[in-house]
């Protein structure tokens, strides 16, 4: 999310060629609006539908003298254009008295049954299967993609602020958008070629990306990766469509009649084929749906022409528009191909009218289709290396024969614009506040360093009293094959220095051979994880007794060295060799002690632990993907599955380590979308150590005293209240989107979203570990009898941005200072 902020604050800082061009509201007799109104030119295929305000916009490249409105239950009415353009029409429909089938007028709800609409809905179901390039054993393609950024509902009284003083000269070339009227000023253009091959018999797939192109903010690396996330592939087949991590029910899907109303409007030839124009509208408010009308072939029942916009009313946040079009090609009578794919999302706090925000637009275009070209199946395994130099370095000449729609004068001015305004002192402020405020970090450009993370730099702990931090990391770029990072940190109260160290070297791009290291000496909170932390740069936020319940005294001093080799042999699956030496004791042993039995001490008890392990982790994280090719690239999507398999073994007696033991972990996380009803995350996580360890290396429960509500952890549990060397524990966590809310009258409007989970762990440790640790001021219990589980209820999306969660332990209520209840929460910017 902080990839969407950085572009809607960092725009936020910041006549078109049409022949006719139409805007105004459509209402009623009694003056109130009619949502979802049906715009028309006569004789033709163009036309809008107005919104849930009765607002339309609507223009053309061709000349018409007249425009049809009309709406299921309303006289239609035709009206003359003296003018071109025509602004602000305000257009009244009478109600109609016309008897139709000894029903009085039709309402907004539409029948589902002896439907025409759903008739023929029903045979777009029967043959979709059979449309496109699913009727081939292979096929193949060409693809230009531009995704374009701008500025919009800019008007004089922007242009004039103080905030764009001395820099008018961006507003001199403002153009008008086709979907909305508003003007914009692009800011932001990416463009990629890439020829894509699959195969239906073996259902391989492969895109192969020849060129790669940016102008504007292509150096910043968020707004790359935001670019990239937002605009994922999608198929209006499909039940569900995906739109900003939410589901949104496709006007063709087979549960489409419980969710939408259709009408059918019209028929006419399109390219010589005979089809039918199908108007659809919500059936209820506050769901995630669309409004619009699709044309579909009378014989293949394939769509021709179709237009998707989101209803105002959709519990989404930011977005105040999100329009989509397909046009599909007539190949011949059977074979219908997508031909080109436009969508605009319109981002901007404030859902109002006349509120200014950013266009995210995003077009591709298809074409030079071929088919039944068979190729050995190791083609489509070896795929190419999206992120060669090359792709990024393509001549005008490559891109004047690949861009199969050209681009226009505005889109050609983004270039010259963006070089001027790199150039402009005040713009490049403006720049730097948002690009720190967006990633933490001060860019040193001059250095190649950046400052931070600004986020650390204050905290507070029973241990250090007042706490400050200040980092630093190179940066040259997001591909930078290394990367030096660090951190200093002193507490006012222990009066010590901290400090973290950590250092990253891609030695192989293909195979992504990378070799780290680091080390770090700090105080930690270590009972907030199953696994022992090899991270020499975290601190987690339980370590500050700020944001805490109750007494956050149970802190560990660590001083870890680790040193790792990872690669990448297959795609998403990571394979990592690494080692590990740290120092474990208490950072306020009078609350808290990590005492265990030692034979060898003189007290015949020692406080210290010195350990050196080494692990073997296996990661795999098929549907993962990421920008960049250097030491640290970004993931750009959070809808993939995670599995991971790690082996620690402990050696004794190797740089005077005290113990050893073998530990087996294994977790697998998983988001599920489940159509309408909202996403659900789970994980499962297994562990169990093999050998005697004492309590600062067995495996606890995390619990979470802190008052944020943190996944996979235990919000009613304190840390080290369950202490295990054998576990397993389930999450699951389901967010309705709103589903439920949005049929409660009282709660409609506030777009409120339901949110449940159930937690719950069990546990075992063995007498040879409790007799080992034995520590005085704790008692050292695991979930052995029955399995430990909370449950909770929350409510998001308060105000947009909060999100409130009512936390409910479900037994061993009987444990020291158990604590039944408890209220966390979170907030953030979330579609």
């Amino acid at each position: 999310m902080k990839r969407f902020l950085i572009i809607i604050f960092f725009f936020s800082f910041f006549t078109g060629f049409s022949q006719t061009k139409l805007s105004g509201i459509v209402i009623d007799e009694s003056g109130s609006p009619i949502a979802f109104a049906n715009i028309v030119f006569p004789n033709s295929t163009e036309g809008t539908i107005t919104n849930d305000n009765g607002r339309f916009y609507i223009e053309s490249d061709n000349t018409y003298d007249s425009v049809t409105i009309s709406f299921i239950g309303y006289e239609s009415m035709d009206i003359q254009l003296d003018k071109k353009v025509n602004y602000n029409m305000e257009i009244v429909l009478n109600e109609s008295m016309e008897q139709l089938k000894e029903v009085v007028v039709y309402t907004g709800k539409q029948s589902k049954k002896n439907n025409p609409a759903v008739d023929i809905l029903k045979k777009i179901w029967a043959k979709k299967r059979e449309n496109g390039v699913r009727k081939f054993k292979q096929y193949q393609y060409d693809k230009y993609e531009k995704i374009e950024f701008d500025l919009n509902t800019i008007d004089s009284a922007l242009i004039k602020s103080k905030l764009f003083r001395g820099l008018e000269f961006m507003f001199e070339n403002l153009d008008t958008s086709r979907v909305t009227g508003k003007t914009y000023l692009p800011m932001f253009l990416n463009e990629t070629f890439s020829k894509v091959y699959g195969d239906n018999v073996i259902q391989e797939e492969k895109e192969d990306v020849l060129g790669n192109k940016s102008s504007g903010f292509e150096g910043h690396q968020a707004i790359t990766a935001f670019v990239e996330d937002l605009y994922t592939d999608y198929d209006v087949y499909d039940n569900y469509l995906k739109f900003f991590d939410k589901s949104f029910t496709s006007p063709l899907s087979k549960t489409g009649v419980d969710t939408y109303n259709y009408v059918l409007s019209d028929s006419t030839y399109i390219d010589n084929k005979w089809c039918y124009n199908i108007i659809y509208y919500p059936r209820r408010k506050n769901e995630l749906t669309f409004k619009g009308d699709f044309w579909v072939a009378d014989t293949t029942f394939a769509i021709k022409k179709i237009n998707l916009q989101v209803t105002k009313s959709a519990n989404i946040n930011w977005v105040k528009e999100i329009y989509i079009e397909q046009e599909f090609d007539v190949v011949n009578d059977s074979v219908f191909l997508l031909k080109r794919d436009y969508m605009l999302s319109d981002f901007s706090i404030s859902k109002k009218e006349k509120s200014r925000g950013i266009y995210g637009k995003r077009t591709s275009v298809y074409d030079n289709y071929q088919f039944n070209t068979s190729r050995p199946e190791d083609f489509y395994k070896s795929v190419s290396d999206p992120y060669d130099p090359r792709v990024f370095s393509r001549d005008s000449t490559f891109w004047s024969n690949a861009r199969l729609e050209r681009l226009n004068d505005d889109e050609f001015g983004i270039f010259q614009l963006l070089d001027t305004l790199k150039t402009v002192p005040k713009f490049r402020t403006y720049y730097d506040i948002v690009s720190i405020l967006g990633s933490g970090y001060v860019e040193i450009d001059k250095w190649n360093i950046d400052i931070g993370d600004i986020y650390s730099t204050f905290g507070f702990n029973d241990a250090e009293g007042t706490r400050i931090r200040a980092g630093a990391r190179t940066y040259f770029g997001q591909n930078d094959t290394w990367r030096l990072e660090g951190y200093m940190a002193y507490g006012f109260t222990d009066k010590k220095f901290k400090h973290g160290f950590s250092a990253k070297f891609l030695l192989d791009r293909k195979s992504r051979l990378i070799v780290s290291g680091g080390h770090r000496r700090d105080i930690e909170q270590l009972g907030l994880s199953l696994t022992s932390t090899n991270d020499v740069l975290g601190r987690s936020i339980a370590s500050s007794s700020l944001v805490t319940v109750g007494n956050n005294n149970r802190l560990t001093n660590i001083d870890l060295s680790t040193f790792n080799v990872e690669m990448e042999p297959l795609k998403n699956f990571r394979v990592r060799f690494g080692s590990s030496f740290r120092n474990l004791s208490s950072a306020l042993p009078e609350d808290f002690n990590l005492d265990y039995v030692d034979p060898e001490s003189p007290t015949g008890v020692s406080s210290e632990v010195k350990q050196f392990d080494i692990n073997t982790t296996l990661i795999y994280t098929p549907g993962r993907r990421i920008i960049g090719y250097g030491v640290e690239p970004v993931n750009v999507n959070d809808d993939y599955s995670t599995l991971l398999l790690n082996y620690t073994k402990g050696i004794e007696g190797f740089l005077e380590s005290d113990f050893d033991y073998e530990r087996l972990q294994f977790s697998y996380r998983q988001p599920w979308q489940i159509g309408g009803f909202g996403r659900l995350t789970s994980s499962v996580e297994l562990g169990k150590t093999f050998g005697e360890v004492p309590l600062s290396l067995l495996s606890v429960v995390p619990g979470n005293q802190t008052l944020f509500s943190l996944y996979n952890t235990f919000p009613n549990l304190d840390f080290y209240e369950f202490v295990t060397d054998t576990y397993a524990t389930l999450h699951l966590e389901h967010n309705f989107n709103g589903r439920i809310f949005s049929r409660i009258p009282i709660l409609r409007n506030w777009n409120l979203r339901e949110i449940v989970g159930l937690r719950g762990a069990w546990g075992q440790l063995s007498d040879e570990n409790r007799a080992l640790s034995a520590p005085a001021n704790i008692p050292l219990m695991a979930p052995e009898d029955q399995i430990y589980w909370e449950y909770s209820f929350g409510i998001g999306n308060i105000f947009k941005i909060f999100r409130i969660d009512f936390n409910f332990r479900g037994n061993y209520l009987d444990n020291p200072d158990a604590r039944r209840f408890g209220v966390t929460g979170s907030f953030g910017f979330n579609f």
